[in-house]
């Protein structure tokens, strides 16, 4: 019989080694006043950090872009902590997150309620290619490829103070593009190993 606990630290510390990832504990956990239902529930949880990691990066608050809204949750989440967030999403869904058809309907409705929010119905690619505005946060959580979150994540790390990125303690891919990302930029990698993974670029 495993002993899980034991695995995870292993896997934590060749982790370490592999990626260059530093654990990261937060210290405090806030739950944002305004939050909505969702479909999905592969983001819940992670809210709780939000301030945590705006405290210890240090950044500003005024501007944050997100690349994977799907229903909204992380996206209302980012709305209590910034004055603005853009949501940038083909409302598809992928092959990872399933396919829904268009939800981008549906997800407005969900975000009807939060006017520092703006959605835009594209392809990260092609926003990428005509944006050049800096963010103080950028939120990368779309197709879990290594190609797709490297080009989108390094644009975000490139226009950012700070990028954050879900599931890489899901997807291996992910978590290998944001170490490269680090190692891209010379910024820190550190991961939140909880909730699928959320790994810090900054």
């Amino acid at each position: 019989m495993f002993n899980t606990g034991l695995v995870t630290k292993a896997k934590g510390i060749l982790d370490k080694i592999r990626y260059g990832e530093i654990n990261y504990k937060p210290t405090k956990l806030v739950t944002p006043t305004r939050l909505i239902q969702s479909r999905s529930q592969a983001w819940v949880g992670l809210e709780k950090i939000l301030f945590d990691i705006i405290e210890f990066s240090g950044i500003k608050t005024n501007s944050a872009v997100e690349f994977g809204v799907e229903f909204g949750y992380s996206t209302a989440a980012l709305a209590n902590f910034f004055k603005q967030v853009t949501g940038v999403d083909i409302f598809t869904g992928d092959e990872h997150a399933g396919h829904y058809g268009d939800i981008y309907a549906e997800t407005s409705n969900n975000l009807k309620d939060f006017p520092n929010i703006t959605l835009i119905k594209a392809d990260y690619k092609d926003y990428i290619t005509s944006a050049n505005d800096t963010f103080d946060l950028v939120h990368v959580d779309i197709i879990h490829t290594y190609d797709d979150t490297y080009a989108c994540g390094l644009w975000g790390a490139q226009h950012s103070s700070c990028t954050i990125f879900h599931d890489t303690q899901s997807y291996p891919d992910v978590k290998r593009a944001v170490a490269d990302i680090a190692k891209k930029t010379n910024k820190k990698f550190y991961n939140y190993r909880k909730c699928n993974g959320l790994g810090i670029v900054f």
